[in-house]
């Protein structure tokens, strides 16, 4: 039986997948094939590259996509959300930062507001804003967020939100982890671990392999890397990646991997054009332990949903 709630009505989708807007991963064809599969795609809006975005909203044809920013940095080049409302999304997803000044342009765009969390706090920034779907991104996740664990996140925020369809994110990759997010309240995922690793993901194939390889406890959450590329968030926020030379060498000696920054961050720059991921960081999370194949999106969606569907049978078997 395929999901109906408040979500899937909300969004106008047929099932409760999001694809997670990871910057420059995320385009405009995995946004587009995601979507087409009874999903919702968000382009990774990221730090704001308006050339880029425009060609990844081009990419996407007539699919019915989003769009996702990073709230801090959308604050520096506010314009980047209007070229993004000016294509039309189906949603415009806020992570990393007050939602609040930038709502208001939303709304009006006709565009769901999907704010990102990592705290009940946040939570309650993200209801004030207006949001019509909150993430509760656990720090499972790949890519930047905070310490609390999905399982710890996820029913608080679920509790704090009553009238808002949550949507869980972090260490999910197949459709168990859907089922088991909806036990605790949520009522679809978003995934972006999982996503990296297909075949529309815009990302070195040397660096999906990596990620189809990694095992269990093969990622840290650091600020290592957004030193070597020579762009620090601010607290709170870290980013999970998979360990490599870079974390080996620098892993607790960030105060002095930031004395020799300019060399780091040269040395990682070559390494990243070379498709070097020995050195450049292949931004996945947890899930990435259970993720063997390279699939096109579309059987992600689909083998999610059946598996989702037969674990909610088998439970009530029990």
């Amino acid at each position: 039986m395929p999901f109906r709630n408040r979500l899937t009505e909300r969004l106008g989708i047929e099932h409760p997948v999001l694809l997670a807007p990871m910057d420059y991963v995320a385009g405009g064809r995995l946004a587009a094939a995601v979507s087409q599969a009874g999903g919702l795609g968000l382009i990774g809006g990221g730090y704001g590259d308006g050339p880029w975005l425009g060609r990844a909203f081009d990419a996407a044809g007539n699919a019915r996509v989003g769009c996702g920013f990073i709230t801090w940095s959308l604050a520096k080049q506010p314009a980047l959300l209007g070229q993004a409302l000016a294509r039309g999304p189906a949603a415009v997803m806020l992570s990393f930062g007050d939602p609040r000044p930038f709502a208001r342009e939303i709304h009006e765009a006709g565009a769901t507001l999907i704010c990102q969390v990592q705290t009940v706090a946040q939570a309650h920034e993200a209801m004030e804003a207006g949001a019509g779907v909150i993430v509760a991104q656990g720090t499972e996740a790949g890519g930047h967020g905070q310490s609390l664990p999905l399982t710890t996140l996820l029913p608080l925020v679920v509790e704090a939100c009553p009238d808002i369809p949550v949507v869980a994110a972090g260490g999910i990759a197949d459709g168990r982890g859907l089922a088991a997010a909806m036990t605790y309240g949520a009522e679809g995922v978003m995934m972006g671990t999982r996503f990296y690793v297909t075949e529309e993901a815009d990302i070195d194939p040397r660096a999906k392999a990596r990620a189809v390889a990694a095992g269990p406890g093969e990622t840290v959450r650091s600020i290592v890397f957004d030193i070597a590329r020579k762009n620090v968030w601010p607290a709170p926020y870290t980013g999970r990646v998979l360990r490599n030379a870079t974390t080996e060498r620098w892993l607790g000696r960030e105060a002095e991997m930031q004395e020799h920054a300019e060399e780091v961050a040269a040395d990682y720059a070559v390494a990243r054009a070379r498709g070097d991921f020995d050195v450049a960081g292949v931004i996945v999370g947890e899930a990435s332990a259970l993720i063997h194949d390279i699939p096109p999106a579309a059987a992600v969606v689909e083998c999610v949903v059946r598996e989702a569907e037969a674990a909610i049978a088998r439970a009530a078997r029990v």
